[in-house]
């Protein structure tokens, strides 16, 4: 069931490095946002609508190939749908609930949201691969998994086969420690220039107001790193899955998801200047291509409709 301005929690959402979700208050379409107007956004301690996430360390045996682990969990005293939002990176799903169903999935870059029915998640750890360790791990190039979602054990590569057999029905506790031991028997990937290059351009290309840093230009990054602007798209074709242009987008809209959650108060004109858009109708169109609805739509509760998640039914490997 689609929430609606009736229901003010009707959404949720998980942001890069904080979870971050719930509305700001219902505002209406062409209302002028102040804080007289503004709820407080819900409590950090959740994600996506239903999950509770808890960020782990990444051991050092892991950083080679993930930027980042995480353990989201049923929190049963939630209800209603919940949000997918767009998210650039590919992750490792090792389902630990017990549940029927594959155990380790691949999700492959999201680059729009997308609103599923309140049904029952399994619970997993995620582990989220670094920029250019697509292909090592998988034997596949970024590209080939956007909007993807198959089984670790069907991939071609030596290592995904291994990662599969080593890492059997865990428990919640052993997911990231068998992979570690997995993976030190494993040379990491093995072009340290062309990875950095990788990680450099991302980060080029990533939003981070609290440094003041905020995404390049393709043709100045390009010009930057020395390469030409089709070795750059190609780059992130490869190695992320999605070009350097819908990278920056999905950062920004991220951004706007996070900082919504921190200062539910400010208005939308600051927010958007302080995300790195030209102007505050900029931010609105780059939300609604992604998110689906406007800004004053998604914080109010007024989503799509919502639709079964099919992820593991469908589950299967590119090509």
């Amino acid at each position: 069931m689609t929430p609606t301005s009736d229901s003010p929690r009707g959404t949720a959402f998980a942001a890069p490095h904080a979870t971050v979700h719930g509305p700001r208050g219902a505002l209406a379409h062409g209302d002028s946002p102040g804080p007289a107007r503004r709820s407080t956004a819900a409590s950090a301690s959740t994600g996506a609508q239903g999950l509770v996430e808890e960020p782990l360390t990444v051991p050092d045996a892991l950083r080679p190939w993930f930027a980042g682990v995480g353990f989201a969990s049923v929190d049963e005293d939630r209800g209603g749908p919940f949000t997918h939002v767009p998210d650039a990176a590919t992750k490792l799903v090792f389902r630990v609930d017990g549940s029927d169903g594959p155990e380790v999935l691949v999700v492959g870059p999201r680059t729009r949201a997308s609103y599923h029915a309140a049904k029952r998640p399994a619970s997993c750890v995620e582990l989220r691969l670094g920029p250019g360790a697509t292909r090592p791990l998988l034997g596949v190039p970024a590209v080939d998994l956007v909007g993807r979602i198959a089984r670790l054990g069907d991939f071609p590569s030596a290592t995904a086969r291994l990662l599969a057999k080593e890492v059997v029905r865990p428990e919640r506790g052993q997911v990231v420690p068998r992979l570690a031991d997995a993976l030190r028997k494993w040379p990491p990937p093995d072009d340290p220039a062309r990875s950095g290059l990788l990680r450099a351009a991302v980060a080029a290309m990533s939003t981070d107001p609290d440094t003041g840093r905020f995404p390049s230009g393709v043709r100045e990054l390009a010009h930057r790193l020395a390469v030409s602007e089709r070795q750059l798209r190609n780059l992130f074709a490869d190695g992320v899955g999605v070009s350097p242009k819908h990278y920056a987008r999905i950062a920004r809209v991220r951004r706007v998801l996070t900082h919504a959650h921190r200062s539910p108060d400010t208005p939308w004109a600051q927010l958007a200047a302080s995300t790195g858009y030209y102007d505050q109708s900029h931010m609105t169109a780059d939300f609604r291509a992604l998110m689906g609805v406007p800004p004053t739509a998604f914080f109010t509760g007024r989503l799509p409709p919502a639709r079964p998640c099919q992820a593991y039914a469908s589950a299967r490997v590119p090509g």
